[in-house]
């Protein structure tokens, strides 16, 4: 039925393998243990990639008056009085935010009033977004709704918004 193929064996059959030459010396297989340096420990490497952490989920039956900051994923399926800011936020199908938000990654499938800045956004077929949006790049999905301004910025996170900060002249002394 099933045969066993030799494990030594690392060539398929009917091929010779090269043989090294005579008085060629044999080839190392065994690794050579790592340096000792400040790169390792005595638990190992000094970098460790850390697990990503999973996404906070604010759920339906939750309603937040106040802003909401994370350096990491946000996905909102609730109520939201005030600004948002995240690496990447979702707004749920049933997700009301009420304020400015502010992501690298905007993914809108529910309702936003207020300002959308972020590198990519993304409006889903679901979305209604009132306010403008500043961004890198989007996508507007057939069916989204939409009002307001859309600007392209090249770094639409900063808090100038792109624009130099207004120079208002000093009064003189007399």
């Amino acid at each position: 039925m099933f045969s066993k193929s030799k494990i030594s064996e690392t060539n398929p059959p009917g091929r010779e393998a090269a043989k090294p030459a005579p008085g060629a010396p044999k080839p190392e297989t065994k690794a050579a243990p790592p340096a000792p340096g400040p790169a390792t420990g005595a638990s190992g490497p000094a970098f460790q990639a850390k697990p990503k952490p999973s996404p906070s989920l604010l759920s339906s039956d939750l309603t937040i008056k106040g802003n909401v900051v994370s350096t990491g994923d946000i996905q909102i399926e609730g109520n939201i009085e005030g600004d948002v800011r995240a690496h990447l936020l979702t707004v749920g199908e049933s997700a009301t935010i009420r304020g400015e938000v502010v992501a690298d990654d905007v993914v809108v499938n529910g309702r936003v009033i207020g300002r959308v800045r972020g590198l990519k956004i993304r409006l889903t077929a679901s979305a209604k977004v009132e306010g403008d949006i500043v961004h890198k790049t989007i996508a507007i999905e057939s069916g989204a709704h939409f009002e307001g301004s859309v600007r392209r910025q090249e770094d639409p996170l900063s808090k100038t918004g792109g624009k130099p900060p207004l120079i208002t002249p000093a009064k003189e002394a007399s």
